[in-house]
């Protein structure tokens, strides 16, 4: 199964949130590439190239966004049985090494930009550490293979 075109209701509908923001960016950038336009010389003018390059950068990234978009299938966890960690899974875990307790949260490769200020840990379930954790069970525990060694994570509540 390829879990990198899967993703959560919550992660698409912050693509669509970015996709808006940007498109309501544009007429700004287009306004600015036309005010540096009139202080003359093309070749010379960095406000030109810099708006202009600001606005190649905001049409790659809403032609990127939409056409991931539409490929992208999404998921709603919050059907799923909490017996296991599947795709869109909350889990509590502990390093067994540490004793580091971390709440992770198994998402789709393309939301992981877009989660910041949660109360977990996004992890992507393409990762070394979502795989490890897909398919396990409280008190479980997962080996995420790493460069620096194995890393042991007891599974110790799946919410």
């Amino acid at each position: 199964m390829d879990l990198s075109i899967y993703i959560t209701a919550m992660g698409m509908e912050r693509i669509q949130k970015r996709i808006v923001h940007l498109m309501n960016e544009r007429p700004e950038v287009i306004q600015a590439v036309a005010v540096a336009r009139e202080f003359g010389d093309l070749s010379e003018n960095a406000e030109y190239k810099a708006a202009r390059e600001r606005q190649r950068a905001i049409d790659s990234e809403i032609d990127y966004l939409r056409r991931r978009a539409s490929v992208l299938k999404v998921i709603d966890p919050s059907n799923f049985p909490k017996d296991k960690v599947r795709f869109g899974s909350t889990c509590e875990t502990e390093d067994l090494e540490t004793g580091e307790k971390v709440i992770f949260r198994v998402v789709g490769v393309d939301e992981l930009n877009f989660l910041t200020d949660e109360d977990f840990q996004p992890v992507s379930a393409m990762s070394p550490i979502g795989q490890a954790l897909l398919g396990k069970a409280v008190q479980q525990v997962a080996v995420v293979k790493a460069p620096m060694g194995d890393r042991h994570l007891m599974i110790k509540a799946i919410v």
